[in-house]
């Protein structure tokens, strides 16, 4: 099973699994012990490049094809394989910043692990 949650909420240690920060910023005002985060694989997290084209209006359609092209790069590919076996060993709970995990990357990189998120 694969979640999505914003890193600010406190972890749930019965259902989270393993937490994985999903961002290539650490989040804005959060230590790392707040953050419970297990992992952070830079390789499978939009480049600032792609980051800073979206938030000066790309559209969502284009974002995610951009996002799934950066994704089959070679270190983005050996980030995915680990977050999969990841996946298949128990829960996995992908973390962000973003106020609307269901309607960002997470949500894309969550479908390419696994068909969707709980």
């Amino acid at each position: 099973m694969i979640r999505l949650r914003r890193v600010y909420d406190p972890p749930e240690p019965g259902a989270d699994g393993v937490r994985v920060l999903v961002d290539r910023l650490w989040p804005r005002g959060l230590s790392k012990e707040a953050a419970a985060v297990d992992q952070w694989p830079r390789a499978v997290t939009p480049s600032a490049e792609l980051r800073k084209w979206f938030h000066a209006g790309g559209s969502p359609q284009e974002f995610r094809a951009r996002y799934e092209a950066e994704l089959a790069a070679p270190g983005a590919l050996d980030g995915l394989a680990r977050l999969r076996e990841l996946a298949a060993a128990g829960p996995l709970t992908l973390v962000t910043a973003v106020r609307d995990p269901d309607h960002s990357h997470a949500a894309v990189l969550a479908e390419l692990l696994g068909g969707g998120a709980a």
